[in-house]
Parts: structure tokens; sequence; C-alpha cells
């Protein structure tokens, strides 16, 4: 009498005349030595892809030096698979938010108002100390140092995505 054990073939499948499938422990196996060459190659690929949406990193927020003077917020954008430009950042802690811009002009440092920022496709926008970066006006005293603001960034399509940002005091120095 023939065994009715048959682990990696099935019974089925032999008495149908398919060709025999493993199965159980062997079939997981073969499988896996199928599926891991295509897995292992797209982990590797999406390590070399842009994120498909903006991201924004090193976010954080410059505390005013003197109640009722502005504070100043940076940050940096990351491009998703399309351009986009930036046309807003607010800050729930302040009651008014400006991008603005530092530069040299005849031996001076000047600053203006900019009302948008064009993010390139799979590009990088930084807001950094002397250059772009966010005024805020009227900041709460609520807010103090170690304590998070939540800013958020309005594109020109009306998407919007918003982050955390840290408050650091007006001497201290800027976060890692």
């Amino acid at each position: 009498m023939e065994p009715t054990n048959r682990s990696s073939v099935t019974m089925m499948q032999q008495d149908a005349g398919e060709r025999p499938r493993k199965t159980g422990v062997a079939g997981m196996r073969a499988m896996m030595a199928m599926v891991a060459p295509a897995v292992a190659g797209a982990l590797l690929l999406t390590g070399c892809l842009k994120p498909a949406m903006i991201e924004a990193d090193h976010v954080w927020v410059r505390l005013p030096a003197v109640e009722g003077r502005p504070g100043s917020g940076y940050f940096t954008l990351h491009g998703g698979t399309g351009a986009a430009t930036l046309i807003a950042v607010s800050a729930d802690y302040a009651i008014r938010t400006e991008m603005h811009e530092s530069m040299m002009s005849g031996g001076m440092a000047t600053m203006k108002k900019i009302d948008s920022v064009p993010l390139p496709a799979g590009g990088e926008v930084t807001f950094q100390p002397g250059g772009r970066h966010l005024m805020l006006f009227g900041v709460s005293r609520d807010l103090k140092p170690g304590d998070n603001t939540l800013l958020t960034f309005t594109f020109a399509d009306g998407s919007r995505i918003q982050r955390k940002a840290l408050a650091v005091g007006a001497g201290d120095s800027a976060p890692e």
C-alpha cells in the first residue's frame, strides 16, 4: 500500500496527471528562491528613487531675543516626483509668518520678503540662517525653548504638509 502523506507533492496533482508541485517547506523554499532576487532588486532600487511626495526635515524655529520682536524659522524641503512652488508657511504659535531672504548689498546685509519659492522635482531647498528663512511675527510667549510648534507648508497646487519644529532659545545653538 502506498503511503498517504506526500508532503512534497499533492496527491490531487499526481492523480490528475499534472506536473507535481512542491508543497510545505520544500514548496516555500522553491518559491523563495524564485522571488528573493526580484524583491532584493526592488529594495535596492527604492534607495535610489526620490520620494514621490514633498518632504521637510531639519525643521526648527529660533525664538525672539526680545518679546514682541519676530522669531525665525528654518528647514529643508525635498522635492517629490514633480516640481512644486512653496507659497506660504504658517506656525501655530505665531500670528503671521513670512518668507524672507537675506543677502549682502553694497557691503550691507539686507533682507527682502519673498512670495514663492520653486522646488524642483527631486531637488532641495534650504531655509537657513544667513539665507532664506521664515520671519515669525507675534510669537506666543507660551512657546518655550525645547517645545515644538507645528509648521504648515502650503504649495501653489493647494497641497500642504505639516511638520513639528523644535523651538530654540535666541542665544542657543542650532539643533543638529
